[in-house]
């Protein structure tokens, strides 16, 4: 019986639609079997660098083919990729690099060519690079560097003959830590597997789907849109960003886009794109949201806009990679519900004891399924912080560290994240319930709600608002909207109007940076 790997999945899709398109970016336009071809190229490549079973090997590019070769080459020859994200500074990358003592580094070239690479001039683990771009100069480094397209010219393209089981380390995916730096997740091939078939069940893909990717590869979100398309042989069209809107949804209605990953940040800027009430997406099928709630203004707008489109609010966590998914024909009866399990997991919400709480009640979300990661990378006092004893004697349940409440029915409401909670005179109050409330008013873009230190009140609750299209507000009328909608300690004691909210690379609002730049502003 042959093993389900990552990889093997793609090579099955390259069996049956060997001239199909898989990948389109920018003007190029790839087949699997095309595909299939450089992968192999860059595995037998790596291979001859004593490249093991297991070892890690970074992939420091923007979304691009070569990120996307990258990716199965290593898978191919055995293996773990590092997928990080461009903009990631060269100190932090050393970080990475060091803490899971890569093998190899993949990148563009650039990184060694600015002021700041003295931060990758010790890196005693890395014994090669590949550059996808030529180097201008010599490379501030002690390790042969390799051209990408060489290795195209020079290697066989025949598949290698490398023998994994599902077990074998396929990926780790960095995500932010609470000391600050960056930790792994740790991803086998059958938590991968796993993923990939659940997500892609529920949402019935088949082989016709052209999925339009415009998150960074670097995010599990957008990783797993190329992991899950050429898993089924579909065709997927890769988007360095979001940078460009008109450009996107021109790429939605000329590739006959069938599905679209989106974060609340991208819905935020749709919706307000009134042109697009002018065009017919009759090919977009679904869309899917997760990141960040996807607030009940922007499920009615994004209706408006893509009325043949299903619409999927998700939740989920790297260290899983997905949990839940709401049903479209719910959405109408579950508002603001982010659905019940995907197929293969089971869930609960536990109080502090781990006892299950009642319906309605709020507590932790605990997840049990194989999606759920083996742990963080060289950070054992971290995993075993987020992991207890299951069921059974062998297993490990994750705990997610997410506030829910599970109604009657099973379906699921996120509240925050429990280091989230505002502790506001007494009460604890949910950073998302006051959130939702000033989304709903129609002048409102974007919203954060976070709790900033306060000598009276513990914490005060402050809201960063980001008006529409030069809409005018002030900080009273979104206190006294609130006030006739929430409890009087949910109000917001402070409102700031910005331009606009910063963002992580995936495309979240960066709350912790808002909390950093806020003290106790109380008048």
């Amino acid at each position: 019986m042959e093993a389900m790997l990552v990889h093997k999945l793609f090579e099955d899709s390259v069996r049956k639609y060997p001239e199909k398109t898989a990948l389109v970016f920018r003007k190029c336009r790839l087949t699997y079997a095309q595909i299939e071809s450089a992968a192999n190229r860059l595995s037998r490549f790596l291979l001859r660098q004593n490249v093991q079973k297991g070892d890690r090997i970074i992939v420091y590019l923007n979304n691009s083919v070569e990120a996307v070769l990258s990716i199965y080459g290593i898978l191919k020859a055995g293996g773990c990729f590092v997928v990080v994200n461009r903009s990631t500074k060269p100190n932090k990358l050393a970080y990475i690099i060091n803490n899971c003592q890569a093998k190899g580094l993949i990148t563009d070239g650039k990184s060694f060519q600015n002021n700041d690479s003295h931060h990758l001039g010790n890196l005693p683990t890395v014994q090669f690079v590949i550059a996808t771009e030529e180097m201008r100069n010599n490379c501030n480094c002690d390790y042969p560097v390799y051209q990408f397209g060489e290795i195209q010219k020079l290697e066989s393209d025949d598949s290698p003959d490398v023998r994994c089981i599902d077990q074998d380390l396929a990926a780790l995916i960095y995500t932010s830590g609470s000391t600050g730096s960056p930790k792994g997740v740790i991803s086998t091939h059958l938590n991968m597997v796993s993923a990939i078939r659940s997500i892609t069940a529920y949402l019935e893909n088949v082989p016709s789907d052209i999925i339009l990717n415009v998150l960074p590869l670097s995010f599990d979100y957008g990783l797993y849109q190329v992991l899950m398309a050429f898993s089924f042989g579909g065709t997927i069209i890769l988007e360095r960003s979001f940078a460009y809107p008109f450009e996107v949804v021109k790429k939605l209605l000329d590739e006959k886009v069938t599905g679209f990953p989106i974060v609340p940040t991208i819905s935020g800027i749709l919706i307000q794109l009134k042109s697009l009430r002018n065009y017919s997406f009759e090919h977009l099928r679904y869309i899917t949201n997760t990141g960040a709630h996807l607030p009940e203004h922007h499920i009615r707008k994004l209706r408006q806009i893509f009325p043949n489109a299903k619409i999927y609010p998700m939740y989920g966590l790297t260290e899983c990679k997905r949990v839940s998914y709401l049903p479209p024909h719910m959405i109408d009866e579950k508002r603001g519900s982010v659905g019940i399990p995907m197929p293969n997991v089971e869930v609960s919400v536990v109080d502090e004891n781990g006892e299950p709480v009642k319906p309605g009640e709020i507590g932790e979300l605990v997840v049990r399924g194989t999606n759920v990661m083996q742990g963080y990378w060289g950070l054992p006092e971290e995993t075993a912080r987020v992991f207890r004893k299951g069921k059974y004697p062998w297993e490990r349940i994750l705990y997610t560290g997410d506030l829910f409440r599970m109604d009657e029915d099973g379906y699921l409401y996120f509240v925050c994240r429990k280091d989230d909670i505002i502790k506001s005179r007494g009460e604890k109050v949910s950073p998302k319930e006051v959130e939702n409330v000033i989304y709903e008013m129609e002048d409102v873009a974007e919203v954060a709600v976070v709790g900033v230190k306060d000598d009276i009140l513990g914490q005060a609750i402050k809201a960063f608002v980001v008006p529409r299209n030069g809409a005018r507000l002030t900080a009273n009328q979104i206190k006294k909207y609130c006030a006739s909608r929430l409890e009087d300690f949910m109000v917001p004691d402070i409102v700031e109007f910005r331009e606009n909210l910063p963002k992580t690379t995936s495309g979240k609002i960066d709350k912790q940076l808002l909390m950093n730049e806020s003290s106790n502003d109380i008048k």
